[in-house]
Formats: C-alpha cells, sequence, structure tokens
C-alpha cells in the first residue's frame, strides 16, 4: 500500500474510531466525566512523557560518551514523540496506542526488532544482490562504473569544441 494512501486512510479512520468509543463511554459514565477522564489521560501521558523522555535522553549521553552509536535509543525517542502526540490528542484509542508506547519494554523490543530488520535488509545487499555478472570481484576495477556524462551548466560552445 502507498504510504500517503496509508496515511489517508488513518486521517479518516482514526477519529471515526475515537469519535465512536467518546460516544460510548459519554454515554455510559456521562459527557462530564468523559472530558474528565480525557483530560486526566491527557495530563498522566505527558507526565509519563517526560519522565520517559528524560530517561531516553540520559541513555543517549551515556552511549555517546561510551564512544557508542545510540541506534536504539534513537528509535525509542521516535517512539517517544509518537506516544507524546498520541497522548495529546483527545481520545481513548490514541491514549491506549500512545500509552504501549510508554512502556519501555515494548518499546525497546520493538526498537531492536527495527533495527534486526534493517541489518538483515542491508546485509542482503551487501552480499552481492547487484553485484556485475561476468566481472572478477577481486578486480582492482570492480568498483568503477564506466560511462559518460554531460554538464547541464556549460555552455553548448564547449561541447562543439570536442
Amino acid at each position: 500500500m502507498n504510504p500517503f494512501s496509508f496515511f489517508l486512510l488513518l486521517l479518516i479512520v482514526v477519529p471515526v474510531v475515537e469519535i465512536y468509543f467518546l460516544i460510548q463511554v459519554g454515554g455510559a459514565i456521562g459527557a462530564f466525566s468523559t472530558v474528565v477522564l480525557i483530560i486526566v489521560t491527557a495530563v498522566l501521558g505527558a507526565y509519563l512523557f517526560r519522565l520517559q523522555g528524560l530517561s531516553t535522553v540520559k541513555r543517549v549521553q551515556a552511549s555517546l560518551s561510551r564512544g557508542e552509536i545510540p541506534a536504539v535509543e534513537m528509535i525509542e525517542g521516535a517512539m517517544l514523540l509518537v506516544s507524546g502526540a498520541l497522548l495529546l490528542t483527545p481520545g481513548f484509542v490514541t491514549d491506549i496506542v500512545g500509552f504501549v508506547c510508554l512502556m519501555p519494554a515494548l518499546r525497546r523490543k520493538f526498537a531492536i526488532s527495527i533495527l534486526e530488520s534493517q541489518l538483515i535488509n542491508q546485509s542482503s545487499f551487501q552480499s552481492g544482490g547487484f553485484q556485475q555478472q561476468g566481472r572478477d570481484n577481486n578486480d582492482d576495477n570492480s568498483n568503477i562504473i564506466e560511462g559518460e556524462f554531460k554538464r547541464e551548466d556549460e555552455p553548448e560552445e564547449l561541447d562543439k569544441k570536442d
């Protein structure tokens, strides 16, 4: 599915689902209680987001001080940004997804799985999926690609002199 179509679908489906659940919860516990519950989840989510964000920043700094690349922490940071946006969006479904993204163990597992899938894709790419056929790979010129080019910013006169 095209990523733009996917996001368009999300922009249509998520508000409809949120409105449905807001109406259902409002009918069960009352409109005022529903509004208070939405505000409480937003405040609680913002507080937890702040705590988890500071923790992730500290881990990034620790990784950098050890000379390591903080790849997992960077993915976790992106997930925290998504969770913060979801928690500040009024609704119960987005709050549930936002709170799930705030759970450190699940967030770390998800980040590691993303990195592992990228490593698998990268290693299959580097293992020779794009090697040229019929050429010795040990040859010193195996990284040379022959071709011609023309600079677009040069006047036409220079091309005619050659």
